[in-house]
């Protein structure tokens, strides 16, 4: 078994190595009640825990997340695999583990947030080799100044969209998929849609100059059908929403892959379930690729002010 490393205290007895124990507890408690941190960060006090255990799928070290195929959090998520953010204080992981290798950690809820933390390697794997990511997983990611390729999909209301269509416009484009259960990842890429389409709607010029898209991996389940609910129940217009500003799409597993490799966006399907990063872009009128959000730390007031930057150029 593998765990983070610890860090010991010697002395003289078991009367010195309890002083120092409870001397470390009055200093945590003399900082916070409830001595409860995560890399630096306090969580709150609704925060929820949850035992998770299952296989490593991939480790992305840049984005500072581990894909995990785990079994049912009991309470919480059926099993599935999916990505999770690791905090400060077990960074280590990224450089120990492997694909393959079988964990326990403990998952935090803490409103919008999740993450996993006191990370154990219960069983290592045989050959550490590596999971194998679907198609999508890009070796060069599109750069500002790149030309953003004339892709084709099938939108919400099973039209045949090319990308080609939205020059004249920003386009500003994100991908989800609609089963996504992590708050931090499609959730939230959706809702930071949502809180664009407020304020673009505020300025009428610059609203008719933009447009948003998202577009799903989930060729299999995000049908045209499914998408125009889950759309419609975003911009609250519900059955009603004509989506003319706000579009949803997919494709074929080849057009998502194409599209998705253009951006360097990894997704792996593993039993059924995807495990995907995030990627965000905007794209100028003239159809050149401005600026990419490679996480989910972009906040919506950020991309607006981009948009109105490109629009002013």
């Amino acid at each position: 078994m593998m765990t983070k490393p610890n860090f010991f205290f010697t002395g003289t007895g078991h009367n010195s190595a309890r002083a120092l124990i409870l001397l470390a507890a009055l200093l945590c408690l003399s900082i916070s009640f409830s001595c409860r941190q995560t890399g630096g960060e306090a969580t709150s006090p609704n925060a929820r825990r949850y035992d998770l255990q299952g296989k490593v799928v991939a480790v992305d070290k840049a984005e500072k997340r581990v894909s995990i195929s785990h079994e049912e959090i009991k309470e919480y998520m059926d099993a599935m695999t999916m990505p999770f953010a690791v905090r400060k204080n077990d960074y280590w992981a990224l450089d120990v583990l492997k694909p393959g290798d079988k964990v326990t950690a403990v998952l935090v809820v803490d409103g919008g947030l999740t993450w996993i933390e006191n990370i154990v390697i219960t069983e290592e794997s045989a050959g550490n080799t590596d999971a194998g990511a679907q198609p999508g997983a890009g070796e060069r990611e599109a750069q500002p100044g790149d030309t953003l390729p004339n892709f084709s999909l099938i939108n919400q209301d099973g039209k045949k969209i090319r990308l080609a269509e939205y020059r004249g416009r920003a386009l500003l484009l994100t991908f989800i998929y609609t089963r996504c259960p992590l708050p931090d990842y499609c959730p939230l890429m959706s809702e930071n849609f949502k809180a664009l389409e407020k304020e673009l709607k505020k300025d009428e010029a610059l609203y008719a100059r933009t447009h948003l898209l998202s577009i799903s991996f989930d060729t299999a389940y995000d049908t045209p059908k499914v998408l125009k609910s889950y759309g419609g129940a975003y911009t609250e217009n519900y059955t009603s929403e004509k989506f003319t500003h706000w579009e949803f799409a997919t494709g074929t597993p080849e057009e998502i892959r194409d599209i998705a490799a253009f951006f360097g966006l990894r997704y792996y399907n593993e039993s059924g379930q995807i495990v995907h990063g995030l990627r965000t872009a905007i794209i100028t009128p003239e159809g050149k690729v401005y600026k990419v959000y490679r996480g989910n730390e972009w906040k919506p007031e950020e991309a607006l002010r981009d948009i109105q930057a490109v629009m002013n150029k």
